[in-house]
């Protein structure tokens, strides 16, 4: 069975990778951001990304730590 990503929902044209970490519950907080991309691996639309200004827009599907997210407008 193949598991649907969970809707992350925004009301901005776009979010960058950093505060879509926090939103998610990845993160507690806007800090760690940094730390947390440098250790770990984050795809955008299967593409490896770890800069945390990476303006993400409705559509895009990001997979972390095992978990696929998809950012909804």
């Amino acid at each position: 069975m193949i598991k649907k990503p969970t809707e992350i929902t925004i009301t901005t044209d776009y979010i960058t990778l950093g505060q879509f970490l926090k939103l998610a519950d990845v993160i507690k907080s806007g800090g760690e951001a940094k730390i947390f991309l440098a250790e770990n691996e984050v795809l955008i639309d299967g593409t490896a990304d770890n800069r945390r200004g990476r303006k993400l827009r409705g559509g895009e599907v990001v997979e972390v730590l095992g978990q696929k997210f998809e950012i909804k407008k």
